[in-house]
């Protein structure tokens, strides 16, 4: 089958759609990706066998002004129309690429959609507004009808998903890294000069208020020796934040973002993961994200904070710590239990788990799904 998969980014570090395709590439289909151009990007490339094609709009450099915003994603449409309506299927990513794949139908009523929502669409954003809610639910709502196969990366989003909408329970796909085995990695210590002695707690991904990362740096902070330190990975808002605070502390030290291909050589280079999310909104209570699932295959235990999925998972699978509280006491009482842990025990409960959490296991899910197409 001719499959297009469709995303409202530049694709250029968007994993999740680049193992879609992948997979789906095996699996003897013609796959590629149609994505939004962004300079100093290729228009047209080859990965892994994927063909790209990153769209070049007319209206990319106007002001980004809401009314704006839509011409740009209605002049996306109409030129993915003329140039994309007679494939087999459209893999819509997210409620934008659910957007562009019914208006293609429009035109070309036997278009199969199949819709791989990578989060809780209606409400993603932390505080975000009821009115913002509303509007997004009424959309979804409309636009899922068209899906003939619809796809979320928990059990919690699929539930409430088939109770918002009356569909059938959509399929998981958990956002997995593909299956390896790497050495254990002294990169943090050789890099940031952390001692032997040193237990590390590694936070890697955005860098951003959401994600409580000033919490764990006041945690941190006031610890009475630097037996425990804090390595924070990543890039976002709060980058200039953490490099300071790592130069008034011994027990903070803060890492660039490193390429895709070389995340998990730093991650096992750490001795425990932090995923302390705010129960902000229905997508973090209901998250499993990709970071999770990194820690695993990098044979790190992991401390978590509070959260539906994420609690159950850990607990479940006897692979670290989930906090009590999702507040600063709680991360602090969680953090000491983590250090009261066998360790040993808990890490080969996580090498058990990382056979079971790979692209490899999800990529047969993937399989199924479209063989009922």
């Amino acid at each position: 089958m001719k499959i297009v998969n469709v995303v409202l980014n530049n694709f250029l570090n968007d994993s999740r759609v680049l193992k879609t395709s992948n997979s789906l590439l095996r699996l003897g289909n013609e796959v590629s990706v149609v994505a939004l151009h962004d300079d100093k990007l290729k228009e047209n490339e080859l990965i892994l066998g994927v063909k790209v094609h990153r769209m070049k709009l007319i209206t990319k450099s106007w002001l980004k002004y809401k009314p704006i915003q839509i011409m740009k994603l209605f002049e996306f449409v109409i030129r993915f129309i003329f140039q994309y309506r007679n494939v087999d299927i459209i893999h819509c990513n997210d409620l934008g690429g659910l957007f562009i794949g019914v208006c293609t139908k429009v035109t070309k009523p036997k278009l199969i959609l199949v819709y791989d929502s990578h989060e809780f669409a209606i409400n993603q954003l932390p505080y975000q507004s009821k009115i913002s809610i509303w509007f997004l639910k009424v959309v979804e709502n409309f636009l899922i009808k068209y899906a003939q196969k619809v796809i979320n990366v928990s059990v919690s989003i699929s539930n409430e998903y088939s109770r918002l909408y009356n569909i059938s329970k959509p399929s998981v796909v958990l956002n997995c890294p593909h299956f390896s085995l790497l050495p254990k990695r002294n990169l943090f210590r050789e890099n940031l000069g952390i001692r032997t002695n040193q237990t590390i707690f590694l936070y890697q991904g955005k860098l951003s208020k959401e994600r409580n990362i000033e919490m764990l740096i006041e945690a941190f902070s006031e610890q009475k020796s630097d037996k425990n330190v804090l390595v924070c990975m990543g890039y976002g808002p709060l980058e200039k934040f953490i490099q300071e605070k790592a130069l008034q502390n011994t027990t903070i030290y803060f890492h660039s973002a490193v390429k895709p291909n070389l995340l998990l050589n730093f991650t096992n280079s750490a001795d425990y993961g932090i995923i302390f999310y705010e129960d902000s909104c229905l997508n973090h209570r209901y998250c499993l994200p990709n970071k999770l699932f990194e820690y695993f295959m990098a044979g790190l235990p992991v401390l978590t904070s509070n959260l539906t999925e994420m609690k159950k998972l850990v607990e479940t699978e006897e692979v670290g710590i989930v906090a009590e509280e999702n507040t600063s006491e709680g991360f602090r009482k969680a953090l000491q239990a983590s250090l009261k842990q066998n360790y040993i025990a808990t890490q080969q409960n996580v090498f058990i788990a990382r056979k079971k959490y790979c692209w490899e296991e999800q990529e047969k899910i993937l399989k199924e799904i479209y063989d009922t197409l």
